[in-house]
């Protein structure tokens, strides 16, 4: 995994992490580790990945084969330098990965989709006629992105009393989205949309993503023009990035689309992926809890396929920019915990259906204390993985 990382005096740069050290990749270049590979070391001591990622795809493959082979359990590469190449992590800061330029909100869970229909929407198809013909999505506020452990504030904003009358203040309904993000690593020039095929050309790697949305404000807004202060107040993202490559061991087969999309999103090629992924809820003066587990297989739209319907109509992605899947939820109900919805807003069905935490606490929506942490981990019988934490405490 790739990350920004800063120590002592240093600058933030660029980090591979290893266990529990960071490796320092201008460091590592400096020692003449990458010379055949033809890599200014430089490209490792800027404060976000974006110089990296320009690279193309070629490079960051030579570079991961040859961090595979320099940290090989049998090799002996570092052991003269190993103080100057690892720092562990309690002597590091952790930065926002990437400069980002835009990000897109997709809506691709359809377990979530389908009990956000039937919660609010409960004499109708909980899916919108679309859902099931396009990954359907919105453009959020990339400034608002932070890096995992940034402190989350409760937003203000208007939303309905128990009158149904509007009122200003603090939201009452504040909640996690367990999400992923994907990183673009490749740009296309406007106008020329993606295929499918090439689609996943256009990945850099992977992260955690929380979408902290603030329900009351976004019920009340949100028509006609979709989410707006309900959401872009915050969104919290991974330190580290996993790149794409790491990920095709637990490559598998999608749900079954019915009906069949249009051929511009059609592939014969399996394009889901088997991540487990934890949401952990630590209340003020209380141990953390698992509330809920889940898995990426669970999503109806692959990565392939946002990335060919954001670009069908000739839309540019850039380097660093951050596409986000949507709430993960899985599609089992249950009235213990964990459960496997990725959101309050389901677990506790709008806050019909409080959580017990303990014997003491309960939860329907965040109160101030609580920490939310999104974990995720890949697993088969031949390797595992874990997805860099993305964790954010709430305060007013």
């Amino acid at each position: 995994m790739y990350g920004i990382f800063s120590y002592g005096i240093a600058s933030p740069r660029v980090g591979f992490k290893h266990g529990d050290y960071a490796l320092d990749l201008e460091v590592v270049g400096l020692l003449g580790y990458f010379n055949d590979l033809a890599i200014d070391p430089a490209v490792f001591a800027q404060p976000v990945l974006n110089g990296f990622i320009a690279l193309g795809k070629p490079t960051h493959l030579a570079v991961r084969q040859r961090l595979k082979e320099l940290l090989a359990d049998e090799a002996h590469a570092f052991d003269d330098v190993h103080d100057q190449v690892f720092i562990h992590q309690s002597r590091v800061q952790m930065h926002l990965p990437v400069r980002i330029g835009d990000y897109t909100d997709f809506y691709a869970g359809i377990h979530h989709a389908e009990n956000v229909g039937r919660m609010f929407r409960p004499n109708a198809d909980p899916l919108l006629p679309n859902y099931r013909h396009m990954p359907v999505a919105y453009h959020g506020r990339a400034s608002s992105i932070v890096v995992s452990g940034t402190p989350i504030r409760r937003p203000n904003g208007q939303f309905l009393d128990g009158d149904k009358q509007p009122v200003f203040g603090p939201s009452q309904k504040l909640d996690f989205e367990l999400e992923l993000g994907l990183v673009i690593g490749k740009s296309n020039p406007l106008g020329e949309p993606v295929s499918i095929a090439e689609a996943e050309d256009y990945i850099f790697g992977v992260t955690l993503f929380n979408d902290w949305s603030a329900r009351d404000i976004q019920r009340w807004e949100y028509q006609p023009l979709g989410p707006f202060l309900g959401k872009n107040f915050a969104s919290s993202i991974s330190a580290w990035v996993v790149p794409l490559a790491d990920l095709e061991p637990f490559r598998v087969v999608g749900p079954t689309q019915q009906p069949t999309p249009l051929p511009y999103l059609q592939s014969n090629h399996p394009a889901h992926f088997d991540l487990d992924l934890e949401v952990w809820l630590q209340p003020a003066d209380h141990d953390e809890i698992c509330i809920s587990r889940t898995n990426t297989r669970y999503l109806y739209w692959s990565f392939a396929q946002m990335i060919t319907h954001h670009t069908v109509n000739g839309c540019n992605l850039n380097v660093g920019d951050i596409l986000a899947t949507g709430t993960i939820s899985g599609p089992e109900a249950s009235d213990h915990l964990p459960g496997s919805y990725g959101s309050l807003l389901e677990l506790s069905w709008n806050g019909e259906h409080p959580l017990h935490i303990s014997e003491s606490v309960t939860r329907t929506f965040l109160v101030d204390g609580d920490q939310v942490t999104l974990r995720a981990t890949a697993r088969n019988k031949h390797k595992a993985i874990e997805l860099g934490e993305v964790a954010g405490k709430i305060y007013s």
